[in-house]
């Protein structure tokens, strides 16, 4: 008996080190920004070693050569819907022949004066054959479920911030 489960045990082990490296995410995700000039940043994502992102603000503030954390968190939101609906088709054995995407976020300043995104108007355009219309009908009744970015930003996201400081050296 002890070696069945000792099997048992082991198989369970197998089992969670192939889905973790199925997952690339491994519940963390870690970024570093690094401030190349003005407002632009290049970002370096340890989870996506295939090269870094760069981000800046939109002019006058910035240069504009990238986009800013506002479009970042647009596009993260339309990305993920779009791939969570891809991969309920994908699951359930049927596919779609194209799909676009456009997510709008509407921009409104505060009692303060500060700009805030109000709201987030994700558009999709599935095209789906006649033969994988039931199962496209099942997959927009739950694929909104399985999108961490947008259950995320719709349930608010918890964010704790510390702010370090390093003396500046000297010249």
């Amino acid at each position: 008996m002890p070696v069945r489960r000792w099997g048992k045990r082991l198989r369970e082990e197998e089992r969670l080190l192939r889905r973790k490296r199925r997952n690339p995410l491994n519940e963390r995700i870690h970024a570093r920004l690094r401030r190349t000039e003005g407002y632009k940043f290049d970002i370096t994502i340890d989870e996506w070693p295939k090269g870094k992102i760069t981000m800046d603000e939109p002019e006058p503030l910035g240069k504009s050569e990238g986009p800013n954390a506002s479009m970042m968190l647009c596009s993260a939101v339309g990305h993920c819907l779009s791939a969570s609906l891809m991969f309920c088709m994908e699951k359930s054995r049927a596919s779609l022949k194209d799909l676009t995407t456009d997510v709008e976020a509407r921009l409104v300043r505060n009692e303060r004066g500060r700009w805030r995104i109000e709201g987030i108007k994700v558009k999709m355009n599935p095209v789906v054959d006649e033969t994988n219309k039931e199962k496209f009908e099942r997959c927009k009744g739950m694929f909104e479920d399985f999108c961490i970015a947008t259950a995320s930003v719709r349930q608010g996201i918890k964010i704790d911030v510390e702010v370090g400081g390093e003396p500046a050296e000297k010249e």
